[in-house]
């Protein structure tokens, strides 16, 4: 007679570092990026959302302006503000969300403890990332709202490297 059959280990996600979320970054640029590219971009976040059944919504902007917006099912209007915190963030810090946080967790606090900025206007959560332009630098920003903070980050990520035929290891 057997007994009860263990607890199968589950390995929790790696949390990236801060080196690992500077790379990406450096990684993640664009030659240019035009009201085309965000329509592009944002339909091939979408198209994976859906694919997933995530229950996300999707926001481009570049220089103040909205190009790109959509609220998939399952989203609420907090992902629309949680949309606007993160995205604030990458604007003011030219970096993405999530770095800004681990940069803040790595000295040993949090970025509502020390940045001095209001909660309810800046979120140094994962899910926004700068579009970066070649010889330029950050000109806007993608962002996803709808899931764990990590899972937000990891999403833009994946759709970035798809958009631009980056290969992850690399």
């Amino acid at each position: 007679m057997s007994g009860p059959e263990p607890t199968p280990r589950v390995r929790p996600e790696l949390t990236p570092g801060i080196e690992e979320l500077e790379a990406q970054e450096r990684r993640l640029v664009f030659r240019q990026f035009t009201h085309d590219d965000a329509w592009a971009l944002g339909s091939l976040l979408v198209g994976m959302a859906r694919d997933r059944q995530a229950p996300v919504a999707v926001d481009i902007h570049r220089a103040g302006q909205q190009l790109f917006h959509a609220a998939l099912p399952g989203s609420t209007p907090d992902n629309d503000a949680w949309i606007q915190r993160k995205r604030r963030v990458v604007e003011r810090y030219g970096a993405s969300s999530y770095l800004v946080g681990a940069r803040f967790r790595a000295k040993g606090t949090t970025f509502e403890e020390s940045s001095r900025l209001d909660p309810d206007v800046y979120a140094a959560h994962g899910g926004s990332f700068p579009l970066t332009v070649e010889g330029v630098g950050v000109i806007g920003a993608v962002t996803v709202s709808g899931l764990p903070q990590l899972q937000d980050h990891r999403f833009v990520v994946e759709a970035l490297e798809e958009f631009l035929g980056l290969d992850r290891d690399r």
